[in-house]
């Protein structure tokens, strides 16, 4: 049977008793209808995994027992932040939740010339929190005890402006070059733009903060698609992607 996974906000150490957070509780017990007695493992970002007993099921609450803590070493050696593009939909949900499976450390989204989506004030405000939940959730999923940061959304332009050593690449169909003539690297920089890609502009801003054009092939992805399809190649080229 598959290990139930629930994500934990606060501080976790062997021997606690503790009461899930609200949304863990409402999916272990109404979702799962998980009883007492029953295990799960939890984690809340420190890199370990903490094996959990149900020991006590309410209407409202969901009591646990923490009965020993191992670490996860299933982080890759590869440190990759995803400068990427926002997109209209549920694009963007599906792009930063296969980044986060892919193992990207980081995440910002971006606001570009092409990107098309509206959004400023609370409506922001809810959907960086949205994209943090679906990082969670996709490290629940996938096995990690490590959570990527979800950046509250910035400008393409502020986002270049950030100074970093990491490798820094484009993704850009008319670039020459491709990750395997790339040198190796163990932190690297992403961007990838929103659906319609970047302006020519764009692209030589890019260029101007020394990021590096590549491109995955002749044929044009998705955005989404273009995401999973640079992480992967990054993570079996650099990473640990067997």
């Amino acid at each position: 049977m598959r290990t139930v996974r629930i994500y934990h906000s606060g501080r976790l150490q062997t021997g606690d008793n503790l009461f899930l957070d609200d949304d863990a509780a409402n999916h272990v017990g109404r979702v799962l209808r998980m009883q007492t007695e029953q295990s799960l493992q939890l984690f809340n970002g420190d890199g370990y995994n903490y094996t959990a007993v149900i020991t006590d099921v309410s209407k409202k609450q969901i009591q646990v027992r923490i009965d020993n803590m191992t670490a996860n070493p299933v982080e890759s050696p590869l440190r990759i932040h995803l400068g990427q593009g926002i997109s209209r939909g549920d694009r963007m949900d599906f792009a930063i939740q296969k980044a986060v499976e892919l193992g990207v450390t980081e995440i910002t989204p971006l606001f570009t010339e092409r990107c098309g989506v509206k959004l400023e004030g609370d409506r922001l405000s809810k959907r960086n929190e949205q994209w943090q939940k679906i990082a969670i959730s996709a490290c629940e999923q996938s096995g990690r005890s490590v959570v990527p940061t979800v950046h509250p959304a910035i400008t393409l332009t502020d986002w270049l402006a950030q100074p970093t050593k990491d490798l820094a690449l484009t993704l850009d169909p008319r670039a020459s070059a491709t990750i395997k003539t790339l040198t190796p690297a163990t932190a690297i920089r992403l961007v990838i733009g929103p659906e319609g890609g970047f302006t020519d502009q764009e692209v030589a801003i890019t260029a101007q903060a020394g990021f590096n054009g590549i491109q995955l092939g002749p044929r044009i992805l998705r955005t989404e698609t273009a995401a999973l399809t640079a992480i992967s190649a990054l993570q079996l080229q650099f990473g640990d992607l067997a």
